[in-house]
């Protein structure tokens, strides 16, 4: 259920019935009015076994826009016989917190508990969540924050260990068809929508409840003896904007999805989240260095070539710029999708890297080392090196390690692409090492 009727019990009264909007004729009364989010309110999931024991814990509401943040905090708040008083951290700074913190107080010993709902709560700093937390340890206040941000991220650690995150989904389209219902019947009427143009209006409203109401309301206003088609429809509603952060939780779920996608040789998932990622507005160049990076991680030495494509792509697209050499980049992200698969230059890479912070400071053995004085030859610096391009077949075999150091065994080629042939080699350098005792 979308996040309706955000005034605190301060503020001015409500509107008269004729002007009040849509949704918030329509907002529920109680718990089991609220459309979606089932998981979380039902009798087994976090806020029903709350309900259902009575005992009602401080909470951080996570969640896309319009889900029911703020119409799940005002039922918890009925449902428990507490004072709801709402803020929002856009608005509000130490001095509102103080008061608000006052009167939760001298609510409190008059014997009644306080709901205090903050809105945005991740935009408070740290000294302004640090100043909820006496309030919570003493009971003074039943803390519920909302955001649209990741709390692990956001929320300092002793505000969450103080409070249980509530994970809210996106409303999926049969939540939207339940709420439009809703909607007819208090309007009185139907939708003039064919079905194709309903569906399509509610996908427009992308998973967000608030967002479909106020569509809904637009269409209802429309003075019409007919159903309205989809293209008619399309032509006098405008679509609203998929939901996208360029420094948030969805820039890096999107390029997770994306990386992943790749990894897993799905180009066509790979194109879609290539997609959503643009037109979302991200920056091409982001995505040109991240797909470069899948090349170098996921690809590797199995296809040698992938790097170079993406770095071709890279400077088509300085070279083209928006939109054409957004065509770069997509077929860059084919290419790496349907490229034969290897991480095991990167894991040998993490693996030296560990090697090294392990052994520490250990020099190179003598017989490597350059001796360009006297001092150094008499110390035996390059004594015993074997000049490889004289051996037999081009190759020593002597020890390249630190003297007494285990020899470890780091990259380990796999059996597809190009790496069959660098396994080959590998072997073959690994049997005559051993024979020739290095």
């Amino acid at each position: 259920m979308p996040d309706l009727f955000d005034a605190s019990p301060l503020s001015d009264p409500p509107p008269s019935p004729a002007v009040r909007p849509l949704a918030d004729r329509i907002r529920p009364v109680r718990m089991g009015d609220v459309i979606g989010q089932d998981k979380v309110l039902g009798p087994d999931g976090p806020l029903g076994s709350m309900l259902g024991s009575g005992s009602l814990s401080s909470l951080i509401l996570w969640g896309p826009p319009g889900v029911g943040k703020t119409t799940i905090a005002r039922l918890l708040a009925d449902e428990t016989d507490l004072a709801f008083v709402q803020i929002s951290a856009i608005f509000s700074g130490v001095p509102e917190l103080r008061k608000v913190f006052e009167a939760a107080k001298l609510r409190r010993s008059q014997g009644r508990g306080t709901l205090l709902f903050v809105d945005e709560i991740h935009r408070f700093n740290k000294a302004q969540q640090d100043s909820f937390l006496p309030y919570m340890e003493d009971g003074t206040i039943l803390l519920v924050g909302a955001t649209t941000e990741n709390p692990s991220f956001e929320l300092n650690a002793a505000l969450m260990s103080r409070a249980q995150v509530v994970v809210l989904e996106r409303l999926s389209l049969r939540d939207l068809e339940l709420m439009a219902q809703r909607a007819e019947r208090e309007l009185g009427r139907k939708l003039p929508l064919t079905a194709e143009a309903r569906e399509a209006l509610l996908e427009m409203a992308d998973g967000d409840g608030r967002a479909a109401l106020n569509l809904i309301e637009q269409v209802a206003a429309w003075k019409t003896d007919k159903p309205i088609d989809q293209p008619a429809m399309a032509q006098r509603l405008m679509r609203r904007a998929a939901k996208y952060d360029k420094s948030g939780d969805e820039h890096y779920n999107l390029i997770s999805a994306l990386h992943k996608s790749v990894r897993g040789s799905d180009p066509d998932a790979a194109l879609y989240w290539l997609g959503r990622m643009l037109e979302g507005g991200e920056d091409p160049r982001y995505l040109a260095r991240r797909i470069t990076r899948m090349a170098v991680e996921d690809i590797g030495l199995a296809d040698p070539a992938a790097q170079r494509h993406c770095l071709d792509a890279w400077a088509l697209y300085e070279r083209l710029g928006s939109p054409e050499g957004e065509l770069a980049l997509a077929q860059a992200v084919i290419y790496l999708a349907l490229a034969p698969k290897s991480n095991a230059g990167y894991v040998a890479y993490k693996a030296a890297r560990a090697e090294a912070r392990r052994t520490g400071s250990l020099m190179p053995p003598a017989h490597i080392l350059n001796a360009p004085t006297k001092m150094m030859k008499e110390q035996g610096y390059g004594a015993g090196y074997a000049y490889d391009h004289d051996a037999e077949d081009g190759f020593s075999g002597q020890n390249y390690f630190p003297d007494g150091m285990k020899r470890p065994v780091l990259y380990v080629p796999v059996e597809r692409g190009f790496e069959r042939e660098l396994k080959k080699r590998l072997d073959w350098f690994v049997s005559q090492r051993l024979k020739r005792g290095g």
